[in-house]
């Protein structure tokens, strides 16, 4: 069975690549220098912090807008040849999203990349989709992400791998989660889910990832549709232009790390 529990691991890795999209990119989470940090680079500071002394090393291949097969064809074939003791796959969402995709045959060709690179690397962590149910912008296509899902556990039963759960990560489903965007996390989402893909490989972590929000002052259905008309007017019509014209966030994009190196 995939193993997700939380048990207490003293063993710790000593190099990890992140591959998949925006979500592993860390977008929504900026650093001072203009990149993203995200959850990714969040969980490699707690993976360091449990190796020797310089002896962690890491990469992060993730860039945003990528689809499955992009991944799989860019992303893939450099984590096997960096054959990191750990890697995290998040693949699939940016496919999920698009109009009249099939989550049966995204999982199809998902399964055929963790087939792939837990022949050649240590331990592959995979990860679900969230629960949207309180997303608007994503909110209708609950139905296939949870299908999606569905798939993504049970090929983690068939290989062996940890499940990083977001879809019962509940703190994630409060809107501060989020960035203004309604696609992205926020720097503290971000930090939510770093720590529970701690939990996940069993590492003690210094904060509950599910820990409830302060309460939230009631809002006015006219600053909702407020918020609604700004979000429209700045990230939904430029994400249907760029979808019009067939470009992507990514492009001309390059992985921030791509080579296994200290933090």
């Amino acid at each position: 069975m995939a193993d997700d529990s939380r048990t207490e691991n003293s063993g710790a890795f000593g190099s990890y690549a992140a591959i998949g999209d925006s979500f592993t990119e860390g977008v929504g989470d900026p650093a001072p220098d203009g990149t993203f940090v995200g959850w990714a680079d969040r969980f490699a500071v707690l993976l360091d912090d449990l190796a020797p002394e310089h002896g962690f090393r890491y990469a992060n291949l993730a860039v945003r807008g990528r689809l499955l097969d992009q991944i799989v064809a860019e992303q893939v074939p450099r984590a096997k040849e960096l054959a990191p003791d750990l890697v995290s796959f998040c693949a699939g969402g940016n496919d999920i999203i698009r109009p009249g995709s099939d989550p049966d045959a995204v999982a199809e060709r998902f399964e055929a990349a963790v087939a792939d690179l837990t022949s050649c690397v240590g331990t592959v962590m995979v990860t679900t989709g969230f629960d949207t149910r309180d997303v608007p912008v994503l909110r209708h296509l609950r139905g296939k992400i949870a299908t999606y899902t569905a798939h993504v556990r049970a090929i983690a039963d068939r290989y062996g791998c940890p499940v990083l759960d977001l879809w019962s990560l509940k703190s994630v489903q409060d809107r501060r989660a989020w960035d203004a965007d309604r696609l992205h996390l926020s720097p503290e989402g971000h930090t939510r889910v770093a720590l529970r893909a701690a939990q996940v490989l069993g590492l003690r972590v210094p904060a509950d990832p599910d820990q409830p929000w302060p309460p939230l002052p009631p809002r006015g259905q006219l600053e909702v549709r407020r918020d609604d008309i700004q979000w429209a007017r700045e990230y939904l019509g430029p994400w249907i232009g760029r979808r019009l014209r067939g470009e992507s966030s990514g492009d001309h994009v390059l992985a921030k790390r791509p080579d296994l190196l200290p933090l």
